[in-house]
């Protein structure tokens, strides 16, 4: 007697039809078009990322300069060999205000670099009593001055002639400032202090308001 096996047709005659809804018939074109996709994403953001990069050391190498500070005339905004960063754009389309701490070519010797805090405006009149600053008939109220910092000695009145600025440094009894060299000329002020990046403890952005001798790294 014949078997059940024998009597079957071969199967390996016939080749399977291809089933449209298998899921290998599926997954190998869309595996090989989202690692295509991948690819493009991974392009697009690390050219993106490089973009980025570059504007930003522009910006950094253009648009602002670290400085290292030497001395404490700034004392307690600012301390002996802490590094900041300036905008050396800032006045070419802001006016110099009263309290900004701006680093500028020292008048005696243009070789040095010195950092302080503007007091006084082109055209006003600064006096000193007592340790006090007055604009005009007005005491300026200077917040950043600690009273152990207070230098009590009197001064002036003089005027600050046009197109310059009168500048002091916040530790009045150890500063070389405007009762010194006079008001410093617009043209000799080349930035403003922006942001503390070292020692790590001071890290962060400076108000507008200060005074000490710098120097560029």
């Amino acid at each position: 007697m014949d078997s059940a096996e024998e009597k079957l047709p071969p199967t390996s005659a016939i080749p399977d039809a291809p089933d449209p809804a298998s899921p290998a018939s599926k997954t190998s074109p869309a595996g090989s078009l989202t690692a295509h996709s991948l690819r493009n994403e991974i392009r697009v953001w690390t050219r993106d990322l490089l973009i980025a990069i570059g504007l930003a050391l522009v910006i950094i190498v253009f648009l602002y300069q670290p400085v290292k500070v030497e001395g404490t005339s700034m004392a307690p905004l600012l301390s002996d060999q802490e590094r900041i960063f300036i905008n050396k754009f800032v006045y070419r389309f802001e006016p110099i205000e009263r309290g900004d701490v701006v680093v500028f070519w020292y008048p005696l010797d243009r070789t040095k670099s010195f950092i302080k805090r503007v007091v006084g405006l082109p055209g006003e009149v600064v006096e000193i009593r007592q340790g006090i600053v007055y604009v005009g008939s007005a005491p300026l109220a200077e917040p950043y001055v600690p009273p152990q910092y207070e230098d009590l000695s009197d001064f002036g009145p003089v005027r600050v002639a046009r197109d310059s600025y009168f500048v002091m440094g916040d530790h009045r009894i150890s500063s070389n400032d405007s009762r010194v060299f006079g008001a410093v000329p617009s043209r000799f002020i080349y930035g403003r202090a922006v942001f503390a990046y070292w020692p790590v403890d001071h890290f962060g952005s400076l108000s507008a308001t200060s005074t000490t001798e710098a120097k560029t790294k």
